[in-house]
């Protein structure tokens, strides 16, 4: 049977940034123990239904996974490997943050089984670190950064983008700067003003104005010229990385690969006999616990997705990738045969614009502009 990649939602942090509508949650108390049981009854009731499998990786995301103490770590991992014997390493990944705190706990996660480090850098300037709310200073980024760089095999930062007032000689500045350590994977994220969180606030009061769509594609443009001076490139619309370095868990969720996501909030996409199963678990930290306390499992809501929704998604998804998606595992894994997923009127424009192509071995992939232009060309390909 197919691997299995594995998602551990956390969601608590130390603050809530103004912009994030993640399921992050600020408590002043946590029975950290209680949760972990939780997390591990979670995970048990998973394992029990999709039966033996390899465990391709493991993802500690949240909210703030650096919150954990190594401890968890260490039960969680044990546990996904006692459940689902990986064939060869997995990958391992815990997202931080550079604060002196959770820094200091990197080598415990390192002894717990962690392989790869994901830094929540998210901006190299400390006025921009300030806007965005985050805890720590770019001196504090750049340390962790060097730290992390000594501890694990594998390092990966975040960074924002498209920010008030952000021009390119700044920005390419700031890349240069972090690539300088030699890291083998950038998720780069544009700044957007989502809905229900201070942002928005501000937004709708005049206070933030984001850079328009052509500096924007100038940022974009400058990160992908500076990530190729030091052999990054973009495999994803927002991730790019040395060639072998590419995130294994999430090229799971755009190949659309089964995983399970166990912990508050955490969604999934559960093999079930010959079917595929969504799952979302419950959102509210303390309601998810107690239902996980009450009946086994966090579960909130369960889908059988049929061949049309599991094409859908697996469009928009594999569509993401440099790679593009293959016709025929895209019709083993959905049920549907590519060229019936597409809206043919779409495709025509899209290929007369030149924003993806058709390549000899079968498969369809957004050109450099497609993916620049993504959010509008998903609607016109995608019945």
């Amino acid at each position: 049977m197919e691997p299995i990649a594995l998602y551990v939602h956390w969601p608590f942090c130390l603050s809530r940034c103004p912009y994030c509508d993640f399921n992050a949650h600020v408590r002043e108390r946590l029975d950290e123990a209680r949760f972990r049981r939780a997390v591990l009854a979670d995970l048990a009731f998973e394992a029990a239904r999709v039966g033996a499998r390899r465990l391709v990786s493991l993802f500690f995301g949240g909210g703030t996974p650096s919150l954990m103490s190594p401890e968890t770590v260490a039960a969680i991992i044990d546990a996904a490997r006692a459940t689902f014997p990986p064939e060869g390493e997995p990958e391992i990944t815990l997202e931080a943050n550079p604060s002196s705190v959770e820094v200091a706990r990197l080598r415990g996660y390192r002894e717990a089984g962690v392989n790869r480090i994901s830094l929540g850098v998210q901006a190299l300037d400390d006025a921009a670190l300030a806007f965005l709310g985050r805890r720590h200073s770019a001196a504090e980024a750049l340390a962790a950064l060097d730290i992390a760089r000594a501890i694990f095999p594998r390092v990966s930062f975040d960074l924002i983008y498209a920010r008030p007032g952000q021009t390119e000689g700044a920005w390419r500045a700031e890349l240069r700067t972090a690539l300088a350590f030699g890291l083998d994977h950038l998720s780069l994220y544009q700044l957007t003003i989502e809905p229900a969180t201070p942002f928005a606030l501000a937004h709708a009061r005049g206070e933030i104005a984001l850079p328009d769509d052509a500096t924007q594609a100038v940022l974009l443009a400058a990160t992908e010229e500076e990530a190729g001076r030091v052999g990054l490139s973009f495999y994803e619309v927002s991730n790019c990385a040395r060639p072998g370095a590419e995130s294994r868990h999430n090229l799971a969720y755009w190949r659309y690969e089964p995983y399970l996501g166990v912990g508050p909030g955490a969604h999934g996409r559960v093999p079930v006999g010959h079917g595929l199963v969504a799952t979302r678990r419950v959102r509210a930290p303390e309601a998810w616990l107690e239902r996980v306390e009450r009946h086994g499992h966090g579960v909130a809501e369960e889908e059988v997705l049929d061949p049309p929704t599991r094409a859908r998604e697996a469009l928009l998804m594999g569509l993401r990738l440099a790679e593009g998606v293959e016709a025929q595992a895209f019709r083993a894994r959905t049920g549907v045969a590519l060229e019936e997923a597409i809206d043919p009127r779409g495709l025509a424009l899209a290929y007369a614009e030149g924003w993806v192509e058709r390549r000899l071995d079968g498969v369809l992939a957004t050109t450099a502009a497609g993916r620049l232009r993504l959010d509008a060309l998903l609607p016109l390909l995608v019945r």
